[in-house]
């Protein structure tokens, strides 16, 4: 009898599953209808292709043939139609959705914020909220959905798999990425697109960039300004200040391709394209061994570097230049990415290029020439252009070659003309160049699981040429100044456990630096050019687990010129001491053999002064630097708090590379400087705002042993520094962003009071009084911008953005010296360079 019983309810169990009427339970929809015709006596017709993989709701055993074809219809991407009682016909149809999804990691659970959503094949997109959430509505049910965030994998779904039902979003685990032990802590630091990498690091990921004040695109040496311990003493970005140090000292890679020149218009504009750049990392401290040759800081830019299916680019202007963008794919392994870049201010002087014309060329020969010549007997033209190459093959997911060109090139004319005694009219054009052309290549191969290798070889070519006719004295003066760098490098990189990375690798580089000066009346020739050849082993362990994070590294470099040994030790320690709070230790040695000297003399045309010189161990040392820093971190909420204590020295600097303003003006001596501070920043984030406060404080002086007296201040010392900012969301497509820059205000030398100039030989020169014992007036800006996105169609989206620097038109003053006065030999005059005064900039993007 119990046996016929279990026998009883096994029938009846098969048949309920038989018959589709389990409420909750999915099955094949071919399946559903060939049960529906068994059950109900009808017939439908239909395409196996368009009703193959897909899984239905099993309808109640009460339900009708009429309620399950509208159930049917509700649920599913399909028309099911009947044609009389007997027959049901089922086809697909051409329809847009609603679709959504939370991303959150596979590994805590936790939302992730700023994750890309994209249509493949088209710029419609949207942005992860605070929750990890997304909706995209009129998609068509046929479109791929991308979905990607850096350190994880990206994921591909189908629109139809991500369809809104019943008010319920699909939740998806985002993976990460088994290679990158390095993976972000803090996925929206500050704004959109800035991100913080546990190890300390920062990264900039311009295709996701949000928005900054006073910016109208994403500047990238502008941008990385927002960070605590990053700024330019005289706005420029390419003298950008990292912890005290000087613009020369830092690192800056372009896809490995060392770079020696940043910035367009001297200075103000960054050189560096940033569509085609897919992310900028930025290090203070607690570099990798891998890297060398910058004592203060490593600026690392990498472009995209994945081939994509189909043709996408973009189109811009502003006030200053025009710039267009091209992905072009050539084949499934084959791609090309170009870039290109040109200004227009020789054809068209907008107001943004008047203010800046006036900050670049204020201390100039194009400003102060001789009284004997008047404006109208004057004109300039300036332009700037830049453009990238990228040729990207893959042989096949395990090897992969890539090819890179970068070109930078600044061109200034200036024609002075005159009438002669004679009544004829002459003149003559003065020309200065800046260009830096960088080329390289990679190879890439995956041998395994556990094993990769990296080899890229660069090649490196900077040059700023001037030829200045001066008209009065009929003389012509011709300046050089060249580096040429070739480099390879062998990185390999071995996963020993899901906690452990090894990495190891080679280096080699050589450096020739030309500097060249020619007159020809008095006729005068003097050139100087060095060699310096350099290899380098480098090795690294990196382990992560649970809360503990450590990077251990040495890199051993060989001076071949000079028989010199230098061992640099790396340490990058992290300690999550509780589920909000985390302890951070970083160390490095570091040492750089090319820097910049600033000669006041050859200063071509008034308008760049810097030149690169190399070392040669005799007057011009190797730098050298050490540095430690402890902090902590808190992070609760969105809410981020870090404070960090440093302590950096650099030995083996140069007075002529200061660029004194004082008595040591053009004295050589080798010296150190020695910063200690401690850099606090609080940010809060939230779906529609992100606000932060950074501030700097920092001690910064020289030792020069044979000056007097010997310690005194660094020009760039900056002893409090403040950043203010607040971004805000007012609708989806509208952004707004208002910041402000305080700091106090960097030394200066003045003339001894009472005997402001004294007698040198034949010439009357300014008396200096104590070196630095004067600081500037407290410098101030504000800045704004608003940016609005709209789309022109299904695949092109548009922005239009508009930006102000310095809102206030506020007069400050970012250097001050002193000149003997021409009028008057016993007293000098006063020099002070200012800012940027109040300088509007609208932008219009398209991208398709």
């Amino acid at each position: 009898m119990l046996r016929t019983k279990y026998l009883i309810i096994l029938f009846t169990a098969y048949c309920s599953f038989s018959f589709g009427f389990q409420t909750e339970e999915r099955m094949p929809l071919l399946d559903l209808m060939q049960k529906l015709e068994k059950q109900f006596d009808v017939k439908f017709s239909y395409s196996v292709n368009d009703v193959s993989g897909v899984l239905v709701n099993t309808p109640n055993k009460s339900d009708t043939l009429n309620q399950i074809i509208d159930t049917l219809n509700a649920t599913t991407l399909l028309n099911f139609k009947f044609l009389n009682e007997r027959y049901v016909t089922v086809s697909t149809i051409n329809k847009t959705i609603s679709i959504c999804g939370v991303l959150v990691s596979e590994k805590n659970k936790e939302p992730l914020l700023g994750a890309s959503v994209l249509i493949r094949n088209t710029t419609k997109g949207v942005i992860t909220n605070i929750d990890g959430a997304f909706n995209l509505n009129e998609v068509d049910v046929n479109e791929t959905i991308i979905i990607s965030f850096l350190g994880f994998e990206t994921q591909l779904f189908k629109a139809a798999d991500l369809m809104l039902l019943q008010n319920t979003c699909k939740t998806i685990e985002m993976q990460v990425k088994n290679e990158e032990l390095n993976q972000v802590l803090i996925s929206k630091f500050l704004t959109t697109g800035l991100q913080k990498r546990i190890d300390g690091s920062t990264i900039l990921n311009t295709e996701k960039f949000g928005i900054l004040p006073g910016l109208t695109e994403p500047d990238i040496m502008q941008s990385i300004q927002a960070l605590p311990g990053v700024e330019s003493v005289n706005e420029s970005i390419a003298n950008i200040n990292v912890r005290g140090g000087t613009n020369d000292q830092n690192l800056i890679l372009w896809d490995d391709i060392k770079m020696y020149h940043s910035g367009h218009f001297f200075g103000l504009i960054s050189a560096y394209n940033p569509y085609l750049t897919n992310k900028v990392t930025v290090a203070k401290n607690g570099t990798s061994s891998e890297f060398s040759d910058g004592v203060s800081s490593t600026i690392s830019m990498s472009t995209k570097n994945k081939i994509e299916d189909v043709f996408t680019g973009g189109l811009g202007i502003n006030l200053i230049h025009a710039d267009a963008f091209f992905e072009i794919p050539l084949s499934e392994k084959l791609a090309l990415h170009i870039s290109g870049r040109r200004s227009f201010t020789d054809v068209f002087n907008s107001p943004t290029y008047d203010t800046y014309f006036e900050r670049s060329f204020q201390d100039s020969e194009l400003t102060t020439n001789s009284d004997n010549i008047s404006e109208s007997n004057k004109s300039s033209e300036f332009f700037f252009y830049d453009y990238t190459a990228k040729l990207l093959f893959d042989f096949n997911e395990n090897h992969k070659f890539r090819a890179n060109i970068i070109g930078i090139n600044n061109n200034l004319d200036y024609t002075e003309s005159y009438t002669n005694t004679d009544d004829e009219t002459e003149s003559k054009t003065s020309n200065l160049k800046q260009q830096n052309l960088g080329i390289g290549a990679s190879w890439n191969a995956l041998w395994s699981n556990k094993f990769t290798t990296n080899f890229n070889v660069f090649y490196s070519k900077y040059n700023v040429d001037a030829v200045d006719y001066r008209i009065e004295t009929d003389q012509k003066l011709t300046q050089a100044n060249e580096v040429l760098e070739t480099g390879i490098k062998l990185k390999t990189n071995l996963k020993i456990n899901n906690y452990l990375n090894l990495l190891s690798g080679y280096q080699f580089s050589e450096i020739g630096i030309l500097n060249e000066t020619t007159v020809s009346a008095p006729s005068y020739d003097k050139t100087k050019k060095d060699v310096l050849l350099n290899h380098a082993i480098f090795s690294e362990i990196e382990f992560k687990k649970h809360n503990t994070y450590l990077r251990l590294g040495v890199r051993g470099n060989y001076f071949q010129k000079f028989n010199k040994i230098l061992i640099e030790p790396r340490l990058n320690f992290r300690q999550k001491l509780s589920h909000y709070f985390a302890l951070k230790l970083q160390g490095e040695f570091k040492n750089q053999s090319a820097t910049q000297i600033i000669d006041f003399q050859d200063d071509f045309l008034g308008v760049e002064n810097r030149r690169w010189i190399l070392a040669n161990e005799k007057e011009i040392k190797i730098s050298e630097s050490k540095q430690a820093s402890l902090g902590f971190e808190y992070n609760q909420n969105n809410l981020v708090i870090d404070v960090e204590g440093f302590y950096k020295v650099v030995e083996g600097i140069t007075a002529s590379n200061q660029g004194f303003y004082n008595n040591f003006q053009y004295l050589n001596a080798t010296g150190s400087y020695h910063v200690k501070g401690v850099e606090f920043l609080i940010n809060k984030t939230a779906n529609k705002y992100s606000t932060w406060l950074s501030y700097t404080y920092s001690i910064n002086d020289y030792k020069f042993e044979s000056f007097t007296p010997s310690v005194f201040p660094n020009n760039v010392d900056i002893r409090h520094s403040v950043s203010l900012a607040f971004n805000y969301d007012i609708v989806d497509n509208l952004k707004i962003s208002i910041g402000g820059i305080w700091r106090s205000g960097h030394p200066y030398t003045k003339p001894v009071e009472g005997n402001e100039t004294i007698q040198n030989g034949n010439n009357t020169v300014v008396n200096y009084d104590l070196p630095n014992n004067e600081n500037l007036d407290n410098f101030m800006r504000l800045d704004a911008s608003v940016k609005y996105n709209f789309n022109i169609s299904n695949t092109t989206n548009a922005s239009i953005s508009a930006g102000v620097i310095n809102l206030i038109n506020k007069k400050n003053s970012i250097n001050r010296y002193y000149e003997v006065d021409p009028e008057n030999s016993n007293s000098a005059i006063q020099i002070n360079n200012k800012s940027l005064g109040l300088t509007p900039n609208l932008s219009l993007r398209i991208n398709f």
